[in-house]
């Protein structure tokens, strides 16, 4: 390479840095689009010629490729246009039950919002923050989205401790017809009725299982023998 044709090189080379660096890598950090509620409603579907957003825990996502359910008419229209967080687990989708608050919801139903959060992260685009409940004006997370991802991990970890609780006592087989309706028995053991150990912690409600006990489990306490089932018998109406 002669030298005038390896200073022409080295210039053309110079020239591509500079372009990178004011043309090209300031569009690939461009600032974190901030929306306020205002501005976000305004995405809703019925402009045709905007994008189809919506919100939840702040993060906002692009779900025009989904329009036959977020566009006028869809589904879940309901959602586009706002952060409707609760809902999506509540299953209220009018009023007031439109909103992002997520306070008196259980660590599961927390989790399960949070779990839908990573559901349009995976599905669909991700445009920017709203401002708001769970991200302030600088686009940072508020104490509500920490307090929300927090109460979520517990809700996981309460599960997974459920699920290692209930695999120690086995579940009973269960069957129901509209004809006979619901039976439920154990090929080994007795059934029984049993608080489910960390229910109240996960859910808020207490709820119960039924399990299959040896006979000299029976006498422990917090079991419930099935109404008009006997002491001893292998199978109960239910």
């Amino acid at each position: 390479m002669g030298r005038s044709t390896f200073v022409g090189f080295a210039v053309f080379v110079a020239f591509l840095g500079f372009a990178y660096t004011f043309f090209i890598k300031p569009h690939q950090h461009q600032p974190m689009r901030l929306f306020t509620a205002q501005e976000l409603a305004l995405y809703n579907g019925t402009d045709e010629k905007l994008p189809i957003l919506l919100g939840i825990l702040g993060s906002v996502f692009d779900v025009s490729k989904g329009k036959s359910h977020y566009g006028v008419g869809g589904s879940y229209n309901h959602f586009a246009g706002r952060d409707a967080s609760r809902a999506f687990v509540s299953g209220n989708f009018t009023g007031d039950g439109l909103t992002d608050t997520l306070h008196g919801l259980s660590s599961s139903e927390v989790k399960s919002v949070v779990e839908w959060r990573d559901f349009y992260i995976r599905t669909y685009k991700f445009v920017g923050r709203l401002v708001g409940r769970y991200y302030n004006d600088q686009g940072q997370p508020t104490k509500h989205l920490k307090g929300a991802e927090t109460k979520a991990a517990r809700g996981a970890q309460l599960l997974e401790k459920q699920k290692s609780e209930e695999e120690k006592v086995p579940s009973c087989n269960s069957k129901w017809s509209q004809d006979e309706g619901g039976e439920v028995w154990c090929d080994s053991g007795y059934p029984r009725m049993m608080q489910r150990p960390v229910e109240i912690a996960l859910t808020g409600k207490a709820s119960k299982r039924c399990v299959c006990l040896k006979e000299e489990e029976l006498e422990n306490p917090g079991l419930e023998v099935y109404e008009g089932c006997d002491h001893l018998a292998k199978a109960c109406k239910v």
